[in-house]
């Protein structure tokens, strides 16, 4: 059954109810239903905010000629935040090169695998 707890006063709202039930605010079975809302809300803030730093990611590589869908998630995956900390006008040419050779790496590991071929490290 499902029930939902109301901020402000702290009632607990149930389905079939009219009236709300209202627990003593030292009540431990409030407090356990206020920590399970806050631990669902921190969850679900937490992964918004990581989608939401991984769209700027992607906006930030849209950015440089050349990169493509696959090259883009290569990167991603090589490389994660420190592809974001350093936008592509100001990384130093060896990091290019670097992140260039990770993303055909990776990208032939993908062919590989697609293939059903193993591929050792």
């Amino acid at each position: 059954q499902t029930i939902s707890l109301a901020k402000r006063e702290e009632e607990v709202f149930v389905p079939g109810r009219s009236e709300s039930l209202r627990l003593s605010r030292r009540s431990p079975g409030l407090r356990l239903l206020q920590r399970a809302r806050d631990e669902a809300h921190r969850f679900a803030i937490t992964y918004n905010r990581k989608r939401r730093a991984m769209r700027t990611v992607t906006s930030e590589l849209l950015k440089i000629p050349g990169i493509g869908p696959q090259r883009r998630r290569a990167l991603l995956h090589a490389f994660g935040q420190s592809v974001a900390d350093q936008p592509a006008e100001i990384m130093h040419p060896r990091q290019v090169e670097q992140a260039e050779h990770a993303a055909q790496h990776h990208q032939g590991r993908q062919r590989a695998r697609a293939q059903g071929v193993f591929t050792a490290q």
